[in-house]
Parts: C-alpha cells; structure tokens; sequence
C-alpha cells in the first residue's frame, strides 16, 4: 500500500466525485484507513463511482476518461501491483502496452522489421469505442481463468460496475471499463490477449499496442482474410470493429502511435512523424509563439523547453533529419518575429538592430516597414539572431 500510495502521488491527477485532492485524501486516510482496510478485507467495500471527463480528440470527438477518487485509485493501485506480476509473463510478445520494460518505441521498430523483411501489406484495426464496450461478464470470466481468489474477482467486478457521475447525476454502467483507473489498462491486456494467441496460431506478423493491432501481410489478398477473421475474433468478445478507420493498404505511409514508415534508399524502411501528429506539432508551437501573447521572449522560450523536449523524446526514432532542421528553421523565424513586435516603434527597432550588428541601411529599411514581422524576421535579424543567439536563450533543438 504504501508503494501504491507513492505511485498514486508521483502520478498527481485530479480529484474525483468526492472532489479531494491528493493532499486531502492523505489527512483523510490518516482516520479512516483502518475501516476501509477492514471493509476490503470483509468482501464490504465498495468504490465510489467515477467522475466522467470528456477529452476533445483533434479529430473532432471527444475521448471519455472515468476518473476515480484518489482513494480509489489507491486500492487499484496496489492491486495492480500484485495482479501485473503475476499475469503480464503469461501475455504475448507481441502486446506492448502498459507493460512492464516494454514502450511504444518498441512496437513501431518490430512494426518496422515486419515491413522490412517483406510484410510490405499492413491490416490496420481500430476497434470502436473500445474501453466503453468491455463487456464485464467476458472479461471477468476471461480474468477468472488467471486469478483463483474470488474476494479479488469481485472487487474488481465493483470497480468495473461503479456507476458514472455526470452533472451530479449517476449513470450505472453495464459495460465498459473506465479510462483513468490504474487497472483498466491490464484488464484491456488480459481481454485482447485472446486475440494475440489466435493471431500467433496462425503464424501472423503483428504488434498491438493496447487496443491498436497492426498485422503485417504479404499481399491485398491475405489482408483481407485476416480482417474477415479478426471481424470474427473481435465479435466473439462482443466488440466491434470500426470500419472507417480500419483498413487494408500499403504500410508505408499508415499511421501507428504517431509515426508512419517510408521507403528510403535501397528500399530502407525508415520512420518519420507521421503527418498528423506533425501538424498537432506545429500548431502547438503556434500557440506558444503567437506574437499577440504578451508575453517576452524569454518567458515563451520557458515554455518551449517544458514541451518540447518531450516530444522529441517520443518521437527521436524519426530518420528524418531534414525536416527536423526545417522545423528548427521555422521555429526560429517565428521567434524572431515575435522579438520584432516586441521592439515595435521604429526608433527602438532601428537602436536594437545596429546593437545586433545590422548595417545603419537595413536597420533603417525594417524599422521603416516596423509591422511587417514576419517578412522583417528573415530579412536581417538571421545575422543578428543567429542560431548561437537562440542557443545561449535556451531554445530546445529538434535536429
């Protein structure tokens, strides 16, 4: 408990139902922890339900997230803890997510060696709605065959019938397992598993990472048997197949956490950010450098530095440098810009410029066309901001 109690802090999250914070639950367990560790072990605790949160996707829908209260969180916490030891070495090697040692890096390098040893043909599922359509009795009979403790078997079997708070009001819940509690993601493990084993019979090429399965085929043709037969796998645990974003195609230029495969030189397959999440990218940094925000260019540099090495982090598999000092580029135009507004007067730009070593002539022409930021911005200021400038700020790289 008290390492679930670690985690559950290092994670932070926000409140649920009852509307305590992290901080609030610790005073309040202090009290009555001895009640709910009696209730657990008596078989009479009961979760409270979750708070319902809807997350809009770029895409335009919204992702719906449960999140349960902190002191919830706990308890599934610490059985996570205990259930994952015992049930992740039983899954297959090919399921990479929210799995001890194992990252989304991991699947889209295997993805990659699928392609390149010839597995060109890629059958994409997306499965509808997932986390919403668990269907509790499958998924608990599916959980029954690993876990003999039936004290365990129904207190999970309350988190999953924990009704949903929305408006003050609560919903009861028949199916689904809600996203945001630490459990769900080894429940959505132990259902698909299913369909791993099946896939390994049959001796297919395939990475999932939790609910995204891509298998890896020869041909058109064998793409599309082995959709009609996941259709069946998929149906057989009372889940449904999205239509129009599953598909059989080419791999190269497919989409998969966030990165898609391109044929290189001598028929390399290589990675790159795929394009959505390169536009997701930009238009973040639009944001943290609109030049209307007033704020300086040292407070926006700050913000850059808490984003993006991040992202480059997640997405340093890409084999892309090009783009990546394009984006340099492109993000340093946008700061130059953003310093120029700031000089705004004439006078001032013009003093400013000669400081950073223009000649008297081009400082005299941008401070004469001062509201011109962005042509302005690559005019002369890339002499007097060169990249060195930009370093010595700390502005994060990409390239």
């Amino acid at each position: 408990m008290v390492a679930a109690w670690k985690r559950v802090k290092a994670n932070r999250g926000s409140a649920g139902v009852d509307g305590r914070t992290i901080a609030e639950t610790a005073a309040d367990l202090k009290t009555h922890w001895p009640r709910i560790r009696e209730e657990l072990l008596n078989g009479r605790y009961r979760p409270a339900p979750v708070r319902r949160v809807q997350i809009p996707k770029p895409d335009g829908g919204v992702r719906e997230l449960g999140i349960p209260t902190v002191t919830d969180r706990l308890i599934q916490q610490a059985l996570l803890q205990v259930l994952q030891r015992r049930i992740d070495p039983s899954f297959s090697e090919h399921s990479y997510g929210f799995r001890p040692g194992r990252r989304a890096h991991d699947a889209v390098l295997q993805a990659q060696r699928h392609v390149q040893d010839g597995h060109r043909v890629v059958v994409d599922v997306d499965l509808e709605k997932f986390f919403d359509r668990v269907n509790h009795d499958i998924l608990m009979e599916r959980l029954s065959r690993r876990i003999a403790d039936k004290a365990v078997l129904r207190l999970i079997r309350r988190y999953l019938e924990a009704g949903l708070m929305d408006g003050g009001v609560v919903i009861e819940r028949y199916e689904g397992t809600p996203q945001g509690g630490p459990l769900s993601p080894l429940l959505a493990n132990v259902l698909l598993d299913e369909v791993d084993r099946e896939l390994e019979r049959r001796g297919h090429c395939f990475v999932r990472y939790a609910d995204d399965c891509n298998v890896y085929v020869r041909s058109l043709k064998a793409g599309e048997r082995v959709l009609n037969g996941l259709r069946r796998l998929y149906g057989r645990l009372h889940l449904k197949v999205n239509e129009v974003k599953t598909a059989v195609a080419l791999a190269t230029g497919r989409k998969f956490l966030g990165y898609e495969l391109w044929r290189g030189p001598n028929d390399r397959i290589k990675c790159a950010v795929a394009g959505k999440a390169m536009a997701t990218f930009k238009q973040r940094i639009r944001e943290l450098t609109r030049r209307s925000c007033g704020r300086s260019l040292p407070e926006i540099v700050e913000r850059l530095r808490a984003y993006m090495p991040g992202w480059k982090a997640y997405f340093r598999l890409a084999q892309t440098p090009r783009v990546f000092r394009e984006l340099d580029e492109w993000l340093r135009h946008r700061l130059r810009a953003v310093q120029l507004k700031h000089w705004r007067r004439g006078r001032t730009m013009y003093r400013e410029l000669l400081a950073l070593g223009a000649s008297e002539t081009t400082a005299l022409r941008i401070a004469q066309n001062s509201r011109r930021w962005w042509r302005n911005s690559r005019f002369a200021l890339n002499r007097g901001m060169p990249v060195a400038y930009f370093d010595r700020l700390g502005v994060p790289r990409l390239s």
